[in-house]
């Protein structure tokens, strides 16, 4: 009898070692007393771990599913954030640079939650699923105590587990699909969850991002969402460090979900040095990235070098000014240069007989316009101007003077613009030649405000106003066209703007 119950102790539950690539049982045992069956009903029954590990995504050696090389300038500008419509490029993330693998969490995993390995050969060597090494190892005369002392170790156990789990915010363990669902109730809904990326869905709402946001982010690359999360955090960290703001990261991630498979080394440090080496500042490279994350997606040699080289040989921008052009539009980083450029130069060549070295001052000044549709952007502004009276000589000297008038809306600022030019200020269409900057002024911040004020002063000559005025700073304009202080100015503008917003709410209402 005595064995007998040395037999139900000493196997109440025996934990055995299989292969990695099966699953590990703990039987419990059926042949004990009723005592003991009522001291050991917690433990009977079958426990069963998977052993699991992701599998890698990306193979950094892997052609194109076309086989083709990278196209030197491929590229369009990039969509809205809610767009869920893929980018251009989504394709070309694969073919060029090195990207990261995804991580299998057990070789991060920390000591205290990993499995332990049952030795070879000896009892010493077989560990009790509850039970800690060092207690697996207990004298076998004292096992009546070691039964209740393990039950005990076993809650330690299961608290310290939850305590130091993945999860970012402490909210216990997630090898629970249902307990999944009930984190994320509405992603769970619309792709199979697996309850390995809660770690990194965690940490990512950190920035802002929700449900819906995954959802965008898987339909876009499935794969980002199986990143381990702490390779994850790697690489936005080193984004926020070269300059990204936070706030801008959840823009970025929804934009090109892949930047959490780029590597540090290969990837982002090389095309942010990239950045640098066109004279960039520090100080402006977050904006850059911020702006176009997709250049991640583009090889530094086969892609983003020969774009800057076209600007220079090609369009004519001097090698002294590419930063400045690159800090004003770094969507040009991204486009078919050689379509764009062509396209717009001939246009404006045929259209105003623009001479190259104009249009290339424009592209300077104002690259933007190379992203500008000619059908919906060039010909609605260029025919407004004909029609308030001025040649194509006149236009272009406006365009090349302020090119930023072909992204002006036409009803909410040229043209109001343009009747209180004519009907308040007696000023005749000519005028904008010499100051086409008018154009670029708010009409409610600037132009009226300090027109009226003026004129409540009278300090107005009589004939046309003069558009010099509304030039300067608003110091500048009170010492010299207002002779009052800048106080006084602000506080008529301010009662001014009240006024308007009343006279407009009224004609809504």
């Amino acid at each position: 009898m005595a064995g007998f119950s040395l037999y139900c102790f000493i196997n109440p539950r025996i934990l055995f070692t299989l292969p990695s690539e099966s699953p590990l049982f703990v039987l419990g045992s059926d042949k004990c007393s009723p005592e003991t069956r009522r001291r050991g009903r917690k433990t009977r029954g079958f426990v069963v771990s998977y052993a699991h590990s992701n599998p890698k995504i990306i193979n950094p050696k892997k052609k194109s599913r076309y086989g083709q090389t990278l196209s030197p300038y491929d590229s369009d500008e990039e969509e809205e954030l809610d767009d869920e419509s893929d980018d251009d490029d989504d394709d070309d993330w694969l073919l060029n640079d090195d990207f990261a693998e995804v991580a299998e969490y057990e070789k991060k995993k920390p000591k205290s939650q990993k499995q332990p390995i049952a030795k070879k050969g000896g009892k010493k060597g077989i560990v009790k699923s509850w039970e800690t090494p060092e207690e697996s190892e207990t004298d076998e005369d004292d096992l009546d105590i070691g039964i209740s002392r393990n039950v005990s170790s076993e809650k330690k156990k299961k608290k310290k587990k939850e305590k130091e789990s993945w999860r970012l915010d402490g909210r216990g363990k997630v090898n629970s699909r249902k307990y999944v669902e009930k984190l994320y109730p509405r992603l769970s809904e619309e792709i199979d969850i697996d309850p390995k990326w809660v770690p990194l869905l965690d940490y990512l709402t950190t920035f802002g991002l929700k449900e819906s946001h995954f959802v965008q982010m898987y339909e876009r690359h499935m794969p980002s969402l199986q990143i381990n999360v702490l390779s994850a955090q790697e690489r936005l960290d080193y984004l926020l460090s070269v300059g990204v703001k936070h706030r801008d990261i959840k823009r970025m991630l929804l934009r090109q979900p892949q930047i959490l498979q780029y590597t540090i080394e290969n990837n982002l440090k090389a095309h942010i040095s990239f950045l640098m080496g066109l004279g960039i500042p520090n100080s402006k490279i977050g904006q850059i990235v911020a702006a176009t994350p997709s250049l991640f997606s583009y090889s530094v040699e086969n892609s983003l070098r020969p774009t800057i080289r076209y600007l220079i040989e090609e369009v004519g921008i001097n090698e002294t000014d590419v930063g400045k052009v690159v800090q004003l539009s770094p969507q040009i980083l991204v486009q078919r240069l050689d379509i764009t450029w062509n396209t717009r130069y001939m246009f404006l060549s045929k259209e105003l007989g623009a001479p190259r070295d104009s249009v290339v001052k424009m592209v300077k000044k104002h690259p933007q316009l190379l992203h500008y549709s000619i059908d919906d952007g060039f010909l609605p502004r260029i025919n407004f101007l004909r029609s308030i009276g001025m040649c194509n000589s006149d236009i272009l000297k406006v365009l090349t003077s302020l090119t930023q008038v072909l992204s002006l809306s036409l009803e909410d600022n040229l043209k109001p613009k343009y009747m209180y030019l004519v009907n308040e200020l007696n000023n005749e269409v000519h005028i904008l030649t010499k100051y086409p900057m008018y154009l670029s002024l708010s009409l409610d911040q600037r132009i009226r405000p300090r027109h009226r004020f003026l004129v409540e002063l009278k300090k107005v000559r009589k004939g046309p106003f003069p558009l010099s005025s509304l030039v300067p700073n608003d110091e500048s304009f009170c010492q010299q066209w207002a002779g009052t202080s800048v106080d006084k100015y602000l506080a008529f503008r301010q009662r001014l703007l009240l006024k308007e917003f009343a006279n407009k709410y009224e004609k809504r209402g």
